[in-house]
């Protein structure tokens, strides 16, 4: 599927280097396209498997919400939790655990904190709590879920008003990977032929090796530092 895809979109660093490679009369930047690959790989799985925890996310707030819906409607507590989590699909691997313990009367607070170990799904502690104190103590399970998907929803939008300030850092970053290119292009229109330098002479290739160095460290500081912001 989408894994897959995103697999194959690595292996573009490969006829990219190629067309380097023709220009610049040089295997160097196959080599580099090669090299390229699997990080580039490992990137785009990253960021699959952030998607995919951000949209897991969503459906957990989705499900708060469907459940407090039911149960204002007259639903049973587990009549609810099965129809909310079909509808959402929150529950993933787990749901067919989950939605038995509702059913025949099991353990539903200890299956949805199975359920919240999968990536995203912290949420579902939240409701595990909320489940084991109105089977407890007799509290409203709505009032406990509603107030639950509104600390959800809120820590939601505190990341996206987070990851709004940090798209001007993000830009940052951006424009450090692509300035070097953008010198390369440069001093071709202007017919200085850079990449036969880079690629064919000792001050050059002594020049990609250093340059490229220290690109990598910026780049991977850079990134730190706002992935830092990110996490605090």
């Amino acid at each position: 599927g989408w894994a897959a895809l995103r697999g194959r979109h690595a292996w573009l660093c490969l006829p990219a280097a190629g067309v380097v490679a023709v220009f610049g009369e040089s295997p160097l930047p196959l080599v580099a396209g090669a090299v390229a690959v699997p990080l580039v790989a490992r990137r785009l799985r990253e960021a699959g498997r952030r998607r995919e925890r951000e949209a897991r996310g969503e459906r957990v707030v989705a499900l708060c919400g469907a459940v407090v819906g039911e149960l204002r409607a007259g639903w049973q507590p587990g009549q609810a939790l099965s129809f909310a989590a079909r509808e959402t699909g929150a529950l993933g691997a787990e749901e067919a655990a989950v939605l038995a313990a509702a059913r025949f009367g099991g353990d539903v607070p200890a299956a949805l904190r199975r359920a919240a170990a999968q990536d995203g799904a912290d949420g579902l502690a939240g409701m595990a709590a909320c489940w084991q104190v109105a089977v407890d103590g007799g509290a409203g399970l709505a009032a406990g879920l509603d107030r639950l998907e509104a600390a959800l929803r809120e820590h939601r939008e505190q990341r996206e008003r987070l990851r709004a300030e940090l798209a001007g850092a993000w830009a940052t970053v951006v424009v450090l990977a692509v300035l070097p290119l953008a010198g390369v292009a440069l001093g071709a229109a202007l017919g200085a032929d850079p990449l036969r330098v880079l690629l064919h002479t000792p001050a050059g290739l002594g020049c990609l090796v250093v340059g490229g160095a220290l690109e990598a460290a910026g780049l991977w500081w850079a990134a730190r530092i706002v992935r830092g912001g990110e996490r605090a």
